[in-house]
């Protein structure tokens, strides 16, 4: 069937438009910018502290007024050790890293529902033209009866059997188009579009293509993004792991000053250090948890690698079991069953087959369509999990003419 190039939506196109304007995958580029604002301040050594302090005011007899005031002022700061401006930079780092896996992890999901969404309203879009075959075989049926019947060949129920199914043909074709209307809404969202600028879909439904065997298919799904993303995760716990033991080690406090003395008019220079006592103590329970959740990463991996390979080879045997399908339905029932029609038609024109002969033929050619584009579109969405679970295309352009 052809399309008009100038109104008809490629799976191409609305991949390009989602990447672009999709809100979803948008956010990511704030999230960025707020990762690259928290290694900036990470990284920063402790702030030095200027600090005024006065004693020996506002008292009573010698210590009335200022007199005797002891006026301090000092700068203060605190030296980190073990290295925590590098371990909380690698946790930022870590972070990061875990981002852009995670945001090409939703940029496959996004595309993969785009192209479910897409394949089920190609299936409509072919399921209205089947639709518009079965109004113009009712027409033609209807036709061909009533002649009949006006020639006293075939009784009055007949016509009223034959109106009553071309009336159903134009309700369920009326129903297709509603739902076609909804279904291009629903794809113009994915970029953010609320107006459909689109009246077809260009695409084939019977376009499969070839793939790999399963265990080729497995080793390549092990290395997309959605694996990939708990060794990121695994090595942002790293990260926090060193960080909360980094953070077990003491910082030493300094301050150094000048204080002057209102008595004497006389100055001298101060200094001090302060070291926190027990902190390791106080910090096992931060090293504690977050050895935890670093050891819980590993079996949540090992988790997701099961359900990839259970999910992975329904999608493979179903896609398998729905192309054989199809081929079989193209090249068997299919022709088989068209040509049972012509023979059914020209028999009960000639008076040799009764109208229920007719109907019947009629009705299991275009069951048998309808159930070729359910095989054809059940394989295309198999096929789609497919290529979200390995993180490529099985074949380039497969749902394009």
């Amino acid at each position: 069937r052809r399309v008009n190039a100038s109104t008809a939506l490629t799976l191409e196109d609305a991949i390009t438009r989602t990447l672009k304007n999709n809100p979803q995958l948008y956010q990511y580029r704030f999230r960025q910018q707020s990762l690259v604002a928290q290694r900036e301040s990470s990284s920063l050594s402790p702030a030095l502290n200027l600090g005024l302090e006065v004693e020996n005011i506002a008292g009573s007899g010698e210590f009335n007024g200022l007199d005797s005031a002891e006026t301090t002022l000092a700068l203060s700061s605190v030296i980190e050790l073990g290295a925590k401006a590098r371990s909380r930079v690698a946790v930022i780092d870590a972070r990061t890293d875990r981002l852009n896996f995670e945001r090409q992890a939703t940029t496959l999901d996004v595309l993969g529902e785009l192209t479910t969404t897409f394949i089920r309203s190609l299936s409509t879009q072919e399921s209205i033209a089947l639709a518009m075959e079965a109004v113009a075989l009712s027409e033609q049926m209807l036709k061909t009866v009533e002649q009949r019947a006006s020639k006293g060949a075939a009784p009055e129920a007949e016509v009223m059997r034959a109106k009553a199914a071309h009336t159903r043909t134009s309700i369920r074709l009326q129903a297709l188009r509603s739902s076609f209307k909804r279904q291009k809404v629903m794809l113009s969202s994915f970029w953010g579009s609320t107006n459909p600028h689109f009246t077809e879909l260009s695409g084939s439904l019977s376009a499969l293509g070839s793939s790999d065997d399963f265990a080729s298919l497995l080793q390549r799904a092990k290395h997309s993004p959605a694996i990939a993303i708990f060794a990121s995760e695994a090595r942002l716990k790293d990260a926090e792991v060193n960080l909360a033991q980094a953070q077990s080690r003491v910082d030493i406090g300094w301050q150094l000053g000048v204080r002057r003395f209102e008595a004497t008019d006389d100055t001298a220079l101060t200094a001090g250090i302060s070291i926190p006592l027990f902190s390791g103590k106080r910090n096992r329970g931060s090293v504690a948890s977050a050895l935890a959740e670093r050891n819980a990463v590993d079996y949540q991996q090992a988790d997701a690698q099961l359900k990839l390979h259970n999910r992975l080879f329904a999608a493979f045997s179903q896609r398998e079991e729905n192309k054989a399908a199809v081929e079989q339905f193209s090249t068997q029932v299919l022709p088989a069953l068209e040509q049972a029609l012509l023979l059914t038609r020209q028999a009960y024109e000639n008076g040799r087959y009764r109208y229920q002969d007719w109907i019947a033929a009629q009705e299991e050619l275009l069951t048998a369509k309808q159930q070729h584009i359910e095989a054809a579109t059940a394989a295309q969405l198999n096929q789609t999990l497919i290529e979200q679970l390995i993180a490529e295309p099985l074949a380039a352009n497969a749902l394009s003419y």
